[in-house]
């Protein structure tokens, strides 16, 4: 196969007739010899590739978008056939030339495919056909090494010459049998038709403008007289498009030209969306805005869906207001709609404003805060604000400004009507459209100068932790090179008369395995790939404004974590490979489900909970289901892929010492250089340096704050990261030279450590900065930042280990050992 690089279509492929057809047999022969070549690699990057296959397979035939493959086909004929072709049913026959052309209404109705459709049918097309380009191009050099047969003397089947369908958008059609490439090539079938999600029928020409009639498919569609291995190519084509969207779940669709482009033109609909309603001091407590008794404008509704995976976990549900907002299009006070309210409505709003429960909007993506309503001094009278006074500002054609004022307080009475009302002022402004989230940042707490001080504080703590470990380390371990030395030039018997101590001593027990090595190799694999994706993410925070698109931040952690898959299989494959282990399939399953069992759990488990109180931060069923295929289809083949580079790049054991065959025994020493104490006090020195930005940390994720000072977020970064390294080295230090070899898991678990710092924080954090209760609030908080703590436990202890094992393989080396 070749893919055309001169031709006016995207990503082409076309037939070589020189080289042998793609057969579905041959395609699994290509994976056996994938399998069974010497090229170290090759087998787990076909896997990462297959996997995905099988999950979008599934996906396929549930369904029924056999249908796409129709998309898949290069342009340039038109021919039908039944998919059940080898089951007896009969293929209908191609259009001859001289037949009619189609009727003017299905012309018509085929030509109604709007502009973002076609855009992003090109998009799809041109992903899955350079997805499959790049896979044919890394089969090709491994068919002619499998067992298959060659079939070199079979000869292609010929495929009978279409007639090619009208095209939305007249165009040069190629002859029969020829692709205008300047390249001999064989005939490619065309297809048929593809079902769109809504229900439309779209001509197989949409890559270069097709047509498009109403009506849902009366079948799967494929190609007439083609042969099987054309639709296992497009089967391929179709799996990895499918693969490509499970690795971009953060990829919007768009549909809406106004709102994601944040362009208007004058007299050009607004959408004003209601996302939630909760207790302002809950802010995880959330729930659908029309769950009060609300009413909707007259407005025919609008509905919305989840553009990223990180707004169905956030819990972002939009509805339509109903109100009629038009850019630059004044509106006076107008009433909307009426509110019966009868006994059980005025005790839900009572409920409301005795918990001070705040509602949010959206618009142009932009949110609004607005109360509920108020209580009197007494606490007798209950009082709804039920006037909406919107002043939207606009510089040009884009809308940089929105400020909500609640008016018209009406006292709650049962069984009265209350009138709902709004207004909206348009207004112009001299803000910038990339400057207009600056109105919800405070820069007044996030840069005050106690941050600033913070920052210096732990910089100047790191300077003279540096420095001291450094000379200590410095000045002793010279000491103890130059007593080494001396113990050389000794003979016999004065060296078993001196005095035999120091980290020497256990030269060949230092390097022996650590305890449990298939959970701590799992443990430093999931640290590695915790500190890849908080630096990656950090840096990409700096770099874009991520705070501006809800759930964009969980959306790109997401993805990140996804895509470091291999830091985890690389590191902790190659570390459990050192360390002799022999079930190395285990430990990567460990590794790859680590992280995602553990957050997935403490979700599953406050899912139940915010199902029971009906709240918006409940997970969908499908968003489950789709974090799932994430784990299983995704992060586990790059995880594979990861551990058997780690195994076979850096797996083999190159200690410079070598391992006795009997532990040597641990002799007793004081109570403080024990393991259990050094780990309990390894942990205060990291955690002084972080606690004051986790206090930001925690106000901006548990109040009503936004977080955008990344900088100091990766200062603090690389703050904690030589803290800990210069904490877990002396430990090590200490531990050795009391002659306790257990330094792997000591320098771990002291660096891990300052996670128990942090969740007793939390505490502090919860009963003195906080206001929140209530069940589901409580197990959310404190369920969250168990697995906040936990994970940078597990990130602290994995750049502790790395740490002090080159520091531990370092002064090795330069000691002679007999």
């Amino acid at each position: 196969m070749v893919a055309s690089d001169d031709c006016d279509v995207p990503f082409r492929i076309v037939p070589n007739t020189t080289e042998q057809h793609l057969h579905p047999h041959r395609l699994v022969y290509s994976f056996v010899g994938l399998c069974h070549t010497r090229e170290e690699g090759v087998a787990p990057v076909f896997l990462l590739i297959l996997c995905p296959f099988g999950l979008a397979f599934l996906f396929c035939f549930v369904f029924n978008l056999e249908g796409r493959v129709a998309l898949l086909q290069a342009p340039g004929q038109a021919c039908q056939a039944d998919w059940r072709r080898g089951a007896g049913a009969a293929s209908p026959p191609c259009r001859s030339p001289g037949a009619a052309p189609l009727a003017p209404q299905r012309r018509r109705e085929r030509g109604r495919l709007s502009l973002q459709g076609l855009r992003a049918a090109w998009r799809r097309a041109a992903l899955e056909r350079l997805y499959l380009v790049l896979l044919l191009d890394m089969l090709r050099p491994y068919q002619l090494h499998s067992n298959a047969p060659r079939h070199r003397n079979r000869r292609a089947p010929v495929r009978p010459p279409c007639r090619p369908r009208r095209l939305w958008r007249p165009q040069p059609v190629p002859a029969p049998g020829l692709v205008p490439c300047g390249r001999r090539s064989a005939p490619l079938p065309a297809c048929g038709r593809m079902t769109w999600p809504g229900g439309a029928e779209v001509a197989s020409q949409v890559g270069v403008g097709g047509g498009a009639r109403a009506g849902s498919a009366a079948g799967p569609a494929a190609c007439a007289g083609t042969p099987r291995p054309e639709m296992a190519a497009a089967g391929l084509r179709l799996c990895a498009a499918a693969a490509l969207l499970l690795l971009l779940p953060g990829l919007p669709l768009r549909a809406r030209a106004d709102e994601h482009e944040h362009t208007y033109q004058d007299k050009e609909e607004v959408v004003l969306w209601m996302n939630t309603v909760g207790p302002y001091h809950n802010r995880q407590e959330t729930y659908k805005y029309f769950s009060l008794p609300f009413c909707v404008g007259s407005k025919k509704s609008i509905s919305h869906y989840h553009e990223t995976l990180g707004e169905a976990l956030q819990g972002v549900e939009l509805e339509f207001s109903g109100l009629d907002i038009k850019f630059k299009d004044d509106v006076m006070q107008t009433t909307y709609c009426e509110i019966d309210l009868d006994k059980g409505r005025r005790d839900a709003f009572v409920y409301a404003i005795k918990n001070h429960y705040w509602y949010q909007m959206y618009i142009d993506d932009l949110p609004i805060w607005g109360i509920v309503g108020e209580a009197d001094e007494n606490g007798e009278d209950y009082y709804l604000w039920t006037y909406k006074k919107l002043e939207i500002g606009y510089n040009g054609n884009r809308i940089v400004d929105v400020n909500l004022t609640s008016e018209g307080k009406v006292k709650l009475v049962p069984n009265t009507k209350i009138q709902m009302s709004y207004s909206v002022k348009w207004k112009k402004s001299d803000v910038k459209f990339e400057d207009r989230f600056d109105k919800y940042l405070d820069p007044s707490f996030f840069q005050h100068r106690i941050h600033w001080f913070s920052i210096f504080n732990s910089f100047m703590m790191v300077i003279f932790l540096v420095g001291l470990v450094s000379m200590i380390l410095m000045r002793t371990l010279r000491k103890d090179y130059a007593r080494y030395s001396k113990e050389e030039e000794m003979d016999d018997m004065d060296r078993d008369l001196g005095d035999e101590y120091g980290w020497k001593q256990v030269h060949g027990d230092v390097f022996r395995p650590s305890s449990h090595p298939l959970i701590f190799s799992s443990l430093i694999g999931s640290g590695c790939q915790i500190f890849a994706v908080s630096l990656i993410v950090i840096v990409v925070a700096m770099i874009e404004d991520l705070y501006t698109e809800r759930g964009s931040m969980l959306s790109t952690a997401i993805f990140v974590y996804a895509a470091t898959s291999p830091v985890n299989g690389y590191f902790g494959g190659s570390l459990y490979a050192r360390q002799g282990g022999r079930r190395w399939i285990k430990q990567m399953f460990i590794g790859a489900f680590l992280i995602p069992a553990m957050v997935c759990g403490t979700a599953f488990f406050i899912n139940f909970i915010a199902i029971y109180y009906h709240a918006s931060r409940a997970i969908p069923f499908g968003t489950m289901v789709a974090v799932c295929c994430i784990c299983f289809f995704v992060i586990l083949p790059l995880n594979l892929v990861g551990t058997i580079l780690g195994r076979n790049l850096s797996g083999q054991p190159n200690f410079p010492c070598r391992v006795n065959a009997v532990p040597r025994p641990i002799p007793e020493k004081k109570w403080f250089m024990e393991p259990a104490v050094i780990v309990c006090l390894g942990g205060i020195l990291p955690f002084g340096s972080i606690f004051i930005e986790m206090y930001f940390i925690f106000t901006s994720f548990w109040a009503y704050k936004i977080y955008y000072v990344y900088g100091f977020m990766m200062l603090v970064l690389v703050i904690l990261c030589i803290v800990t390294v210069c904490v877990t080295i002396v430990c090590t230090y200490f531990l050795l030279n009391a002659e306790d070899y257990r330094w792997q898991w000591t320098s771990f678990l002291s660096a891990a450590s300052t996670a128990i710092y942090v969740y007793m924080y939390s505490f502090y954090y919860y009963f003195f900065k906080t206001k929140m209760y209530g069940l589901f609030q409580t197990s959310f908080y404190f369920g969250y930042m168990a697995v906040f703590s936990t994970a940078l436990g597990i990130m602290c202890g994995a750049i502790g280990y790395m740490g002090t094992s080159a520091f531990v393989r370092k002064i090795y080396t330069n000691v002679k050992i007999d």
